[in-house]
């Protein structure tokens, strides 16, 4: 789901009251797994983004779903429930998860593989990213077999392309000139 900027005031507000609280990193946790339960589960994205359902019903689902969350992301259910906008909630926990991220000091490195990392290769990602970035790094491994080999590291709008079918195109390019 794209981010909208109501969602992006949401989480930031969220994020404010949790620090004031001292509960930001379990309110981190509850918007990580209402962010992946939502993107994992269609029956709960299309209950969430249906028009028709009541927003009582909504909240009081949502509520029973993730029972055991802390009373400030319970708040949120309720803030969205006043202002009738549960469909936002996963890209709320989404931003405030990345917000979060940026005041610890943690960058995410999207790490592309043609096959699933092994210490090997994770070993050679993690001194490719120490030259890249200083800041505390969470690998996200996406495989896709179209690169052949190798890895393409993203790291904020950084990239270091390392992929057999990157030095293909290269070499292809230095052949037909």
């Amino acid at each position: 789901m794209a981010s909208t900027r109501a969602a992006i005031r949401y989480a930031t507000a969220i994020l404010d009251l949790a620090n004031s609280k001292g509960v930001a990193e379990v309110v981190n946790n509850d918007m990580k797994l209402i962010a992946s339960t939502i993107n994992g589960n269609l029956e709960l994205s299309t209950f969430i983004q249906n028009p028709t359902l009541k927003v009582e019903v909504k909240e009081k689902a949502l509520l029973e779903v993730f029972a055991g969350i802390d009373l400030v992301t319970q708040g949120l259910f309720h803030l969205l429930f006043e202002n009738k906008r549960f469909e936002i909630l996963e890209g709320i926990a989404t931003e405030y998860s990345k917000l979060s991220d940026v005041m610890n000091g943690i960058e995410v490195a999207k790490v592309t593989t043609a096959v699933p990392m092994d210490a090997a290769l994770e070993a050679k990602v993690k001194a490719t990213i120490a030259i890249l970035s200083d800041k505390k790094i969470t690998i996200e491994n996406t495989v896709d077999a179209s690169i052949i080999g190798g890895f393409i590291l993203r790291i904020g709008d950084k990239q270091y392309n390392a992929s057999i079918a990157n030095r293909l195109q290269v070499l292809k390019r230095e052949l037909s000139n």
